[in-house]
């Protein structure tokens, strides 16, 4: 499933609301149902994959991390059993009289637990989840990378080390399953959410995917224009300034800003121009910018 779009399998656009995707399922869980379909194997596939990907997309958290990371970055952090955890679509299915227990999904995706029709209950609880906020450089955020993390839980000190995902924005979440507290009665544990905070960076500036890198020129440099070398965070690149450029103009270096959406796309990279106006002058640079200025420069 990890190269598979989600929203495509239910036939929606990105941005679907809750009440879209919950009907696009119910038509395609419905069609594909193996109470409709006995013996269809493509059914079944289909079916499957429809129930995987409203298990994410009907859950505000996953869809948010699926929306955030991309299939790819998502299935790093979810596996089978975490997407289907507490998923329930008997209602759905009960009322069109299709069976939805256990049994069905048990031999469909081969577990037991992650498919729960509602119909009863349980004494066992999962643990409470915990969240603690993890500060990233610019640059790490940029690159992604290892991270090691320590954290307290149940009274002892752990440490183990965290994918930070290239292209990750401050307020994103990364998941730790099982970190969290105990769980009730032989239930899962719970969960450490790491809320990401992305420390600024002197020299550059984010705005979503894109980098912002304030250049100065000299004067003459954007009268007559030139070559300029700007470092950027794929090291140093070299640029044309137009002649006659003015202060605050960007120029766009495409696909070098930050990864975004796990697919191999990135966002752009501005060199923002301003104009170096020089605090003191030399005797012979005064008497040049005095000649200029008679020239109506």
């Amino acid at each position: 499933m990890a190269d598979k779009d989600y929203y495509e399998i239910l036939g929606l656009k990105k941005g679907a609301s809750p009440d879209e995707i919950k009907k696009a399922f119910r038509k395609l869980a419905v069609k594909y149902h193996p109470d409709k379909n006995a013996g269809d194997k493509k059914a079944e596939d289909r079916f499957k994959e429809i129930n995987e990907a409203y298990a994410v997309l009907s859950d505000p958290e996953k869809k948010s991390q699926y929306d955030q990371f991309g299939s790819a970055g998502f299935h790093q952090r979810y596996s089978q059993e975490d997407i289907f955890r507490n998923f329930n679509a008997g209602d759905i299915f009960r009322e069109f009289n299709l069976g939805g227990s256990d049994d069905v999904f048990s031999r469909i995706f081969g577990m037991g637990g992650g498919y729960r029709q509602g119909g009863g209950r349980s004494m066992s609880r999962k643990g409470q989840d915990f969240e603690m906020e993890l500060p990233v450089s610019f640059r790490e955020a940029f690159s992604g990378g290892e991270k090691r993390v320590a954290f307290s839980r149940e009274g002892r000190s752990e440490e183990l080390s965290v994918k930070i995902p290239a292209g990750i924005e401050s307020g994103g979440r990364l998941r730790l399953t099982g970190k969290g507290g105990a769980g009730i009665g032989g239930g899962a544990n719970g969960d450490l959410y790491l809320n990401i905070v992305v420390r600024e960076d002197p020299r550059y500036s984010r705005e979503g995917a894109d980098i912002h890198f304030p250049q100065q020129i000299p004067f003459s440099h954007a009268c007559l224009g030139g070559s300029l070398d700007v470092e950027t965070l794929d090291g140093a690149k070299r640029i044309k300034v137009p002649a006659g450029i003015q202060s605050g103009t960007r120029i766009r270096l495409k696909g070098l800003g930050f990864p975004q959406g796990g697919k191999g796309v990135r966002g752009d990279f501005y060199v923002v121009v301003q104009i170096k106006v020089p605090q003191t002058l030399s005797a012979q640079q005064q008497e040049l910018v005095e000649k200029l200025g008679g020239e109506g420069l």
